[in-house]
């Protein structure tokens, strides 16, 4: 097994033995070129480190798991660290608490497009809080009818008329907020929060 010092600093979500239930996402992994990553190896480069239950969400870079309970940040940080090292990948990882994933759900200021076209709804994980001068410079770069709210690290989009066409692009979004992020449609995001609640 691999050791890894993960300071706990928080609890939350506790599980089995006190482990807490993370959400993980990784910024374009497995769209061509050299973003490839096995999500097999990913998680049984978790299972040597010490976590559980790990489990793979489709191919676009989402695991959900448990481990000991510690900041999301530093977990990020270890992630990025033993991904590069062991996998030879550098990427970002974006991770959360099952109970601040739910908080994502339940504070998105978009319910009926959630309901009426989720797929064209997005939640977009940040690495930091923008702030207020931010999200105003996102929202007066919008040239079609695309609506944005943001809250904490997150940031929820709306695209009426597809994603791919849009104007407001993931580069456009990160430059404006000043910060990276990884965006899920509301289909993921609830798939995640079932699997992380299970």
């Amino acid at each position: 097994m691999l050791v890894f010092a993960v300071p706990a600093v928080r609890a939350g979500d506790e599980g089995a033995a006190g482990m807490t239930v993370y959400i993980g996402l990784l910024r374009a992994v497995n769209l061509g070129g050299s973003t490839r990553l096995n999500m097999s190896a990913l998680q049984k480069l978790l299972g040597r480190m010490g976590f559980e239950d790990i489990q793979p969400v489709l191919q676009s870079g989402n695991i959900v798991f448990r481990a000991d309970p510690t900041d999301t940040a530093r977990m990020e940080q270890m992630l990025e660290r033993v991904v590069s090292d062991h996998l030879g990948l550098s990427t970002n990882f974006f991770v959360r608490t099952a109970a601040e994933w739910r908080s994502i759900l339940r504070r998105n200021p978009f319910p009926q497009e959630a309901e009426r076209d989720p797929a064209h709804l997005v939640v977009a994980s940040l690495k930091r809080a923008p702030s207020a001068e931010e999200w105003g410079a996102l929202r007066r770069s919008i040239s079609g009818r695309e609506k944005v709210d943001g809250s904490g690290r997150e940031a929820y989009i709306v695209y009426p008329d597809g994603i791919g066409s849009s104007k407001l692009t993931a580069a456009l979004i990160e430059r404006k907020l000043g910060t990276r992020g990884t965006s899920r449609n509301w289909n993921t995001v609830q798939k995640l929060d079932q699997l992380a609640s299970a």
